[in-house]
């Protein structure tokens, strides 16, 4: 048996050759991450196996239009448009989407010719086939299973969006829709949250499952911008942007249990952040965490109700001065440009090139398959087919 080494898509988040879920509810941003990590990948600026080489992506969408919403966000993140690839299979004359597990093999080709360092499934769930019931975890395995052999064999990362059920669980793991073979045979889970607490509608990512390496990771947090791009004709469209601003001591399951909490302990944490910001004004904006820690006991609040209020209370947590001191500081810059109390980690959180409003695709929905050059043959002896990939330009 080989003994072979660990290798990251993302260094110690997303690993290579395994399949990643990203989990959360709707209308957070779980699209807009997909397309940030896609322009890294194609840019070569991701902290991991291929930083400094920029590597292709499929990206295999179900819900959203290429032209009026995928195209565009592509090019407000940055992404390298000759390396993103779209897929759908032809058969019998007609188009329809991918579908797990019929069309793994001819996928990994796919993969494999292109030299793909990762696959985008946007939703996951969407792309198993009808017939399978998502809900019974031998029947899920059977299309899980094989995508997760199609990445350890072509060392390509996997990385899948998920929905949230509506249950009140605090698990992170537990919450993901459908069986639970869905975070069994994912390596990796990055699940993302709203801050509720957080004045600037930012979100939080936390990985909540690591097969492969550290679960002890920071959190990051990040907000959505609007950006411009150009369109065909010449008019602008607005479409969103994520950008990341930092790690953060909040984590998803902070959120998820405070979401689930008594309303006496959301009332608490309201006060705790309403006396941290009147504390620290009444000590000129900043106080020792020693001397500040001793004043919360005396009011009764905990230092760790203070770790999850002081970044939505506008407050940075900062270490200066010999012998080193902790202090607690009341940020004054412009609050539309929100700090979080950590910077960003260059290793962490590499950053995105913007093309601005150059490089729109204008492309229409059907020009993705006129390309012989990015034709696949499907050897699906029941229904013989072909897989077409094409760039998104």
């Amino acid at each position: 048996m080989t003994i072979k080494p660990v290798r990251w898509l993302w260094q110690d988040r997303i690993p290579a050759g395994a399949l990643t879920l990203v989990p959360g509810r709707e209308g957070i941003g779980k699209s807009l991450y997909l397309v940030w990590l896609t322009a890294q990948i194609t840019r070569g600026t991701l902290h991991g196996l291929h930083y400094g080489t920029p590597k292709a992506v499929i990206y295999a969408a179900t819900e959203d239009s290429w032209s009026y919403t995928i195209a565009p966000r592509l090019v407000a993140a940055g992404a390298d448009l000759d390396l993103v690839y779209r897929v759908d299979v032809e058969t019998g004359g007609g188009l329809d989407f991918l579908t797990l597990p019929k069309d793994t093999g001819q996928l990994a080709q796919a993969v494999t010719e292109l030299g793909v360092g990762l696959l985008a499934a946007d939703p996951l769930l969407s792309l198993i086939a009808s017939g399978i019931d998502t809900h019974r975890d031998r029947d899920l395995r059977s299309a899980l299973e094989p995508l997760a052999k199609l990445a350890d064999k072509t060392g390509c990362a996997v990385v899948g969006l998920a929905h949230f059920n509506k249950s009140t669980t605090t698990d992170s793991l537990t919450l993901i829709t459908g069986s639970r073979a869905f975070s069994a045979v994912a390596r990796a889970v990055m699940a993302v949250a709203r801050d509720t607490e957080a004045e600037d509608g930012s979100c939080i990512m936390s990985q909540v499952k690591s097969n492969l390496g550290p679960l002890n990771l920071p959190s990051l947090r990040y907000i959505v911008e609007q950006a411009a791009v150009a369109t065909s004709d010449g008019s602008m469209t607005t479409i969103g942007k994520l950008v990341f601003t930092g790690e953060t001591d909040r984590s998803v399951n902070d959120i998820l249990g405070e979401a689930n909490s008594e309303p006496g302990v959301r009332k608490s944490t309201t006060l705790a952040k309403e006396w941290l910001v009147s504390y620290l004004m009444s000590q000129g904006g900043e106080a020792a965490r020693g001397d500040l820690l001793a004043a919360a006991k005396r009011e009764g609040i905990a230092e760790r109700t203070l770790q999850r209020v002081y970044i939505p209370a506008r407050v940075e947590i900062v270490t200066e001065g010999f012998p080193r001191t902790t202090i607690w500081r009341l940020i004054t810059s412009n609050p539309e440009s929100p700090e979080t109390g950590a910077e960003p980690s260059r290793a962490t959180v590499p950053p995105t090139q913007n093309l601005g409003a150059t490089g729109a695709t204008g492309a229409t929905e059907d020009l993705w398959y006129t390309d012989s050059n990015h034709s696949f043959d499907l050897q699906e002896a029941e229904a013989p087919a072909q897989l077409w990939t094409e760039a998104t330009r």
